[in-house]
């Protein structure tokens, strides 16, 4: 079963405000006191929020409306009401919140702690005590408080990372991100072992970093909504570079040379931005493709590297052959990527 959810749609009504208070001052020897209602409180609001403990849109399968407090009334001797409890929703980082409505993008939560009002409260009513003048002294009304805000959103997720693996399934994807990063996926030697994206921190000393996405893996036809890629495909949306793995031992299907082409297409169909992001071809499982028939393979997308400009890696995630040169690789792409962008954004 895929516990993994990126999309969710939810009601949301902010606080209605409290309503204002009718009341006059009574006091020993002070017959006949003046009007001193007290203003109601403002309605709670309605604010998502990134939260770290958030990886997926799961909860909002089962919990769908979402409802601030409500102001209380004024008091006597212009005492305010209280104002009403906000409530926060908590969602993962990557979170981009819609009007479902008008498909207007209210905002993109992508940094710790961010967060959005998407719900005001109401304002509280105002008491008696606004309303004296010098030829009404006694008003015997107060205002309503205002209701709230509502609205209903669409929340889509899209993962935050600094590279994205694609391929087919069984690939060599998840063997790849549980050697060198924190992850721990599913691994088994059948097709669709990955049924959610899996992030994965990996550590180069120094307090140097970057995350890594594998993707499910991408059959042909996954941009129309075939297999499961479709359904993930966005989360590569994200990436700042991409990486292709393609299996080069004799169990491959589709066979390497076959492989290339079809994916490049599904990424195109998908999102023709994502081709530029493509930094290396990786062949993956050498380990087990030592014969002349692996060895051609090798060969095969080195060649077909070289004719896109694109790095290439023959690697073993199982001997860790060239993995160390391939995360160095990683790394001065990724430093390259962030230093245009900073000079983009000068």
């Amino acid at each position: 079963m895929i516990t993994f959810a990126d999309q969710a749609i939810i009601e949301v009504y902010a606080g209605k405000g409290g309503a204002g208070s009718v009341s006059f001052r009574r006091e020993k020897y002070i017959p006949r006191g003046g009007p001193d209602g007290g203003d109601g409180g403002k309605g709670g609001d309605v604010i998502i929020q990134v939260s770290r403990q958030k990886k997926t849109l799961l909860d909002f399968r089962y919990k769908k409306v979402f409802k601030a407090g409500n102001g209380k009334p004024g008091g006597k001797a212009k005492c305010t009401g209280a104002d009403g409890k906000n409530c926060f929703i908590p969602v993962p980082a990557g979170t981009m919140v819609f009007n479902h409505e008008t498909g207007e993008l209210l905002v993109d939560l992508t940094k710790p702690e961010q967060s959005y009002v998407l719900a005001k409260g109401g304002r509280g009513g105002k008491g008696n005590a606004h309303f004296a003048t010098a030829t009404h002294q006694t008003p015997r009304f107060a205002q309503p408080g205002e209701s709230g805000q509502s609205m209903t959103s669409r929340l889509d997720l899209k993962l935050i990372a600094d590279v994205g693996l694609a391929g087919f399934p069984n690939a060599g994807k998840s063997t790849f991100i549980s050697v060198v990063s924190n992850a721990k996926p599913k691994i088994a030697d059948y097709p669709f072992t990955t049924l959610t994206p899996n992030l994965g921190v990996v550590h180069r000393g120094d307090g140097r970093e970057f995350i890594i996405a594998d993707i499910p893996g991408i059959i042909e036809g996954s941009h129309e909504g075939k297999g499961i890629g479709d359904q993930f495909l966005r989360h590569i949306e994200r990436t700042a570079i991409i990486l292709l793995m393609i299996d080069v031992s004799i169990q491959a299907v589709p066979e390497p040379e076959k492989a290339i082409p079809l994916l490049l297409n599904e990424l195109e169909k998908f999102n023709p931005d994502l081709l530029p992001r493509i930094s290396a071809l990786v062949a993956t499982k050498t380990d087990v493709a030592s014969d002349l028939t692996g060895k051609n393979r090798i060969q095969t997308l080195r060649a077909m590297a070289d004719q896109n400009n694109w790095s290439f890696f023959d690697i073993s995630s199982v001997t860790s052959k060239n993995i160390e040169a391939l995360l160095n690789n990683i790394e001065t792409v990724i430093s390259k990527h962030n230093t245009s962008n900073e000079g983009d954004q000068a």
